[in-house]
């Protein structure tokens, strides 16, 4: 026994390339030469998985053809194939020969050249296309994503545009990974994409090449980009947006640390807050943390006021387990009872202890000046965007926790948006999202009902009237739409 976990041991020591798990595929290789091939790779301190597990990186395959190895490949649930490598032999024998992992080559890749014949192999389910609408609020998008592989690539390449401020190209991804989104299965050959509205060249040549070769290398091209790396990293943090983060990049830094020893650079309150909460707000925050966050806000709003309303908004009213922070709506049932509300609460959680940061934005609504033809990103009603200590002994479940870290709490971010009643619902619908959903819906209002709408109003160009919005089913009535639930809106 203990000579078994010396040597194990020992095996552990040599291992050279943690970034590396290969799976030899036994299928025409044959068993002997696999464990001469495993034992072979292991002794020039590489890992060789014995079974195919969402640990394993390179999977390597002698002799089989393309068709029936990516058939069998798709079968074996893994997590995200699409980060796979599946290679010929050529690069095992060659690796072998260098003594480490070679670059992987496009020689190298198992190519699926015949696309028919793998829809034939691996689709037993076509997605459904028939009757998919351009617009997502026609749309129901559950959380569940049969195409995430798809969509993690348009994501990044509309991130990548939004950084290089071509909103067209960002909007044209964004609309596609909605489509995809929605799908009630899996696109498993180019052709089952055909009559999708919003797929362009761009998207269907990404979609073509997952399926050839596992992986969109223009993708993992701007993942390697030092810009993209570094813009990505700038703007994780609250309070820096894409121009900052670019001004950042030309003046030649490149982490944190550049820009906190960076004298000439001036944060403002919320990046400082940004940096020093960094670790934790960068984290998810869980359903539960989140439900805790409602307990905490429902009761200091309704020490207050006992007979306000307050909602729980974003993703988590879309049925998400996970989001970046928690955003809640809250308001009074007479009309004006509202004003100050707001400003008590803030003072409520600072005596609580449990406040760490606190921008306030007074209302700028004015109703006068509505409808605006010109959408703005953020709405004009009250609101304040938070940092809150959240402890342990208040989740269910206990605390995301991050490794090493001992303390009894951690910091969410939290925002807090109260409109007034007669504007909730249409506030409502524009809190919950998704982005992409409510995008669409003011698109759909605009082009084929000759309306305009936002969080603030909901108005009838032909009518030239604002129409009546106590709740969300009614807006969706006066556009003729059928009611979309929360839950369905992930678009």
């Amino acid at each position: 026994q203990l000579s078994i976990e010396k040597a194990s041991a020992r095996c552990q020591e040599e291992v050279k390339f943690k970034e590396v798990m290969v799976y030899l595929v036994e299928k025409k290789m044959g068993r002997s030469r696999r464990n001469f091939l495993t034992s072979l790779a292991r002794s020039k301190g590489f890992r060789v998985d014995d079974v195919l597990s969402d640990e394993v990186t390179h999977v390597v395959a002698e002799d089989n053809q393309a068709g029936g190895l990516w058939s069998w490949l798709r079968e074996q649930g893994l997590r995200d194939i699409s980060k796979v490598q599946v290679l010929d032999i050529s690069w095992f024998t060659e690796s072998m020969r260098e003594g480490r992992p070679v670059t992987v080559e496009s020689r190298h890749h198992i190519q699926v050249r015949d696309f028919e014949t793998l829809a034939e192999t691996v689709c037993s389910t076509p997605a459904a296309v028939d009757n998919v609408s351009q617009y997502a609020c026609q749309r129901r998008t559950t959380t569940e994503n049969h195409n995430k592989m798809f969509t993690d690539a348009l994501e990044v390449l509309a991130e990548s545009s939004e950084f290089n401020e071509n909103e067209g190209r960002c909007l044209a991804f964004r609309r596609a990974a909605s489509v995809l989104k929605s799908l009630p299965s899996a696109v498993r050959s180019l052709g089952a994409t055909q009559g999708l509205p919003c797929l362009g060249e761009h998207t269907e040549a990404v979609i073509e090449e997952i399926l050839q070769f596992g992986r969109c290398f223009k993708v993992e091209e701007i993942q390697c980009d030092e810009r993209y790396q570094a813009l990505k990293l700038f703007t994780s943090v609250f309070g820096v947006g894409p121009k900052t983060a670019e001004k950042w990049y030309r003046r030649g830094l490149r982490s944190f640390k550049e820009i906190l020893n960076e004298p000439a650079i001036q944060l403002n309150k919320m990046q400082r807050a940004g940096f020093l909460y960094y670790r934790d707000i960068s984290k998810t925050v869980s359903k539960a943390e989140a439900q805790a966050l409602r307990c905490i806000i429902e009761e200091t709003v309704h020490w207050i006021m006992p007979d306000a309303i307050l909602a729980l908004t974003g993703g988590f009213r879309r049925g998400k387990e996970y989001g970046h922070d928690v955003d809640f709506l809250v308001t009074t049932p007479e009309l004006g009872r509202e004003e100050g509300l707001l400003l008590h609460v803030i003072d409520r959680l600072q005596d609580q202890g449990i406040l760490l940061y606190c921008e306030h934005q007074g209302t700028t609504f004015d109703a006068t000046k509505l409808p605006s033809c010109n959408f703005e990103a953020m709405d004009h009603f009250e609101k304040c965007f938070l940092i809150v200590r959240l402890y342990e002994d208040q989740v269910e479940g206990g605390l995301q926790r991050n490794p090493g870290d001992s303390r009894a709490w951690r910091a969410i971010r939290v925002d807090l948006v109260v409109p007034p009643v007669d504007r909730y619902a249409t506030a409502l619908l524009g809190w919950t999202g998704s982005r992409q959903f409510v995008r669409d819906l003011r698109r759909f209002a605009r082009k084929e009902r000759r309306m305009l709408f936002d969080n603030h109003a909901l108005y009838d160009k032909t009518k030239k009237m604002f129409l009546s919005t106590t709740t969300e089913e009614d807006i969706f009535v006066h556009l003729g739409l059928e009611y979309v639930e929360p839950w369905q809106r992930n678009a």
